[in-house]
């Protein structure tokens, strides 16, 4: 019997280093896992960074996964969570041409309701922000597409774990 695969979120920490990348990509494509959405950035302790990852799959690979990651020798921690223990968030672009945004008083209206904000407006086309859950970018995009999206972007997954992490600890001595 196969194991349930769900969402899950992939917190992995690490010092920051050339051909890193290279390394993790290699062990989820060894796998021939597909990756939901990758983020890198700057963790809450200088020259560490946090790498947000998410993926569909059963518990039990995950944590085999988890493993194979800890063994670069750069990373310093990985840790595997579900949706209901993390708080979340996915960023996007749109970008439409700008007649519609006077011709079309329903784009307005969609606008104010979806919480998206206008970043800039000129002649030819102008640009909406939206962060959010995926289900509400999603949704964003099915309703302005009906108009004609000249360009769409959406940002990999950031995400803060609802307990404690007990990393914070660890990293200290990073620190010094």
């Amino acid at each position: 019997m196969s194991e349930e695969k769900k969402l899950y979120t992939v917190s992995v920490y690490t010092e920051n280093n050339i051909g890193l990348l290279n390394r993790i990509s290699a062990i989820f494509q060894r796998r021939h896992l597909n990756l939901d959405s990758i983020n890198i950035s700057t963790s809450e302790i200088e020259n560490v960074s946090k790498w947000t990852i998410v993926l569909q799959l059963s518990e039990e690979r995950v944590k085999k996964v988890i493993g194979q990651i800890e063994k670069q020798i750069e990373v310093i921690k990985a840790y595997y969570h579900t949706e209901e223990e993390t708080i979340y968030q996915e960023s996007c672009l749109f970008k439409i041409k700008s007649h519609l945004l006077f011709d079309e008083r329903q784009i307005q209206n969609i606008i104010k309701e979806s919480n998206a904000r206008i970043v800039t407006v000129n002649k030819e086309f102008f640009v909406i922000e939206k962060s959010g859950r995926k289900e509400e970018i999603e949704l964003l995009h099915r309703e302005l597409s009906v108009f004609g999206i000249m360009q769409f972007t959406r940002s990999g997954r950031i995400a803060v774990t609802k307990d404690e992490m007990k990393i914070s600890k660890m990293l200290e001595a990073f620190q010094h």
